[in-house]
């Protein structure tokens, strides 16, 4: 072989050799890349752990609390229905109470009002009954 051609071969050599280096160069440096991701991906795991339980009782904890509130309003909500129903019955029992007497006082005053009239009616009809006097028949003037 000529010189030109060893000088050609040895030059494809280096060439090959450099591409491998290179290769292989790259291959350690993904691998670290590589060991680097995953790393980071437990460190980043590991700081969201506790966050992710921590939302997780807070979530619970505002369902709780939800649920509670739900049972206390619900707990007003009977009360306030139980306090109008005996104000009703209250306000009909004091109407009765109030409303019955003092129809039985009207009927009172009706019938004293009546039983002065009839008096008074009485009284003017016999007045008109009687002969006027002239005067008085013992007066001597």
């Amino acid at each position: 072989m000529s010189t030109a051609a060893v000088v050609l071969l040895g030059v494809i050599a280096a060439a090959t050799l450099v591409t491998a280096a290179i290769q292989i160069a790259l291959a350690v440096a993904g691998l670290r890349l590589a060991r680097q991701v995953r790393d980071l991906g437990e460190r980043v795991e590991r700081d969201i752990r506790p966050l992710v339980s921590h939302a997780t009782a807070v979530a619970e904890n505002a369902a709780r609390v939800s649920e509670l509130a739900l049972v206390q309003v619900e707990r007003a909500d009977r009360v306030f229905n139980d306090l109008a129903l005996r104000i009703d019955e209250t306000s009909r029992l004091v109407r009765g109470v109030v409303t019955a007497p003092a129809r039985e006082g009207r009927a009172w005053l009706a019938a004293v009002g009546a039983a002065i009239g009839a008096v008074r009616s009485a009284q003017r009809e016999r007045a008109a009954a009687r002969p006027l006097e002239d005067d008085d028949p013992l007066f001597i003037g």
